[in-house]
């Protein structure tokens, strides 16, 4: 098993551990960016698992690739593959939302969001919201885990 697999398992744990517990008790804008920091790293854990996949199977040479590079590579070795493409878009907009301006409303409530402007819409993370990023992307690293067990990797 790849140890990029297995990083983005830790930073999944690291995730889980600011949504149930963290952000339980805090209720903070904040606990919320770094839920969004942790899930960023965690995907690309994962796409550094798929770009290591490549290697190994011979379809690429090693070497240091930026992240847009291995973007590129994915989109064009993957590209029939619906889930991956749905996780390289997703990661696109977590990363567009870490880079926003950010403000927090309703801290130390249970209705605690954080609101960004992405693209001239405004998108408002409340709980729910970065619960279900959080799941989404655990599927996104599951998958990706799967593809190795499946390649005898």
């Amino acid at each position: 098993m790849d140890e990029a697999i297995n990083d983005a398992y830790e930073e999944l744990k690291r995730a889980d551990h600011l949504v149930y517990v963290s952000l339980k008790y805090t209720r903070t804008a904040d606990v919320i960016k770094n839920i969004l920091n942790r899930l960023i790293l965690a995907i690309g854990k994962a796409i550094d698992a798929l770009i290591n996949k490549l290697i190994e199977d011979g379809k690429l040479e090693k070497r240091e690739l930026s992240y847009p590079e291995k973007v590129k590579i994915i989109k064009s070795e993957f590209s029939e593959d619906k889930k991956i493409m749905e996780m390289l878009d997703f990661n696109a907009f977590l990363r567009k939302i870490d880079r926003a301006e950010f403000k927090g409303e309703n801290e130390f409530r249970r209705h605690v969001k954080m609101t960004v402007v992405v693209d001239d819409a405004i998108y408002e993370i409340d709980l729910d919201k970065i619960t279900s990023f959080y799941k989404k992307t655990k599927d996104y690293v599951n998958y990706c885990r799967k593809l190795f067990i499946e390649s005898g990797a």
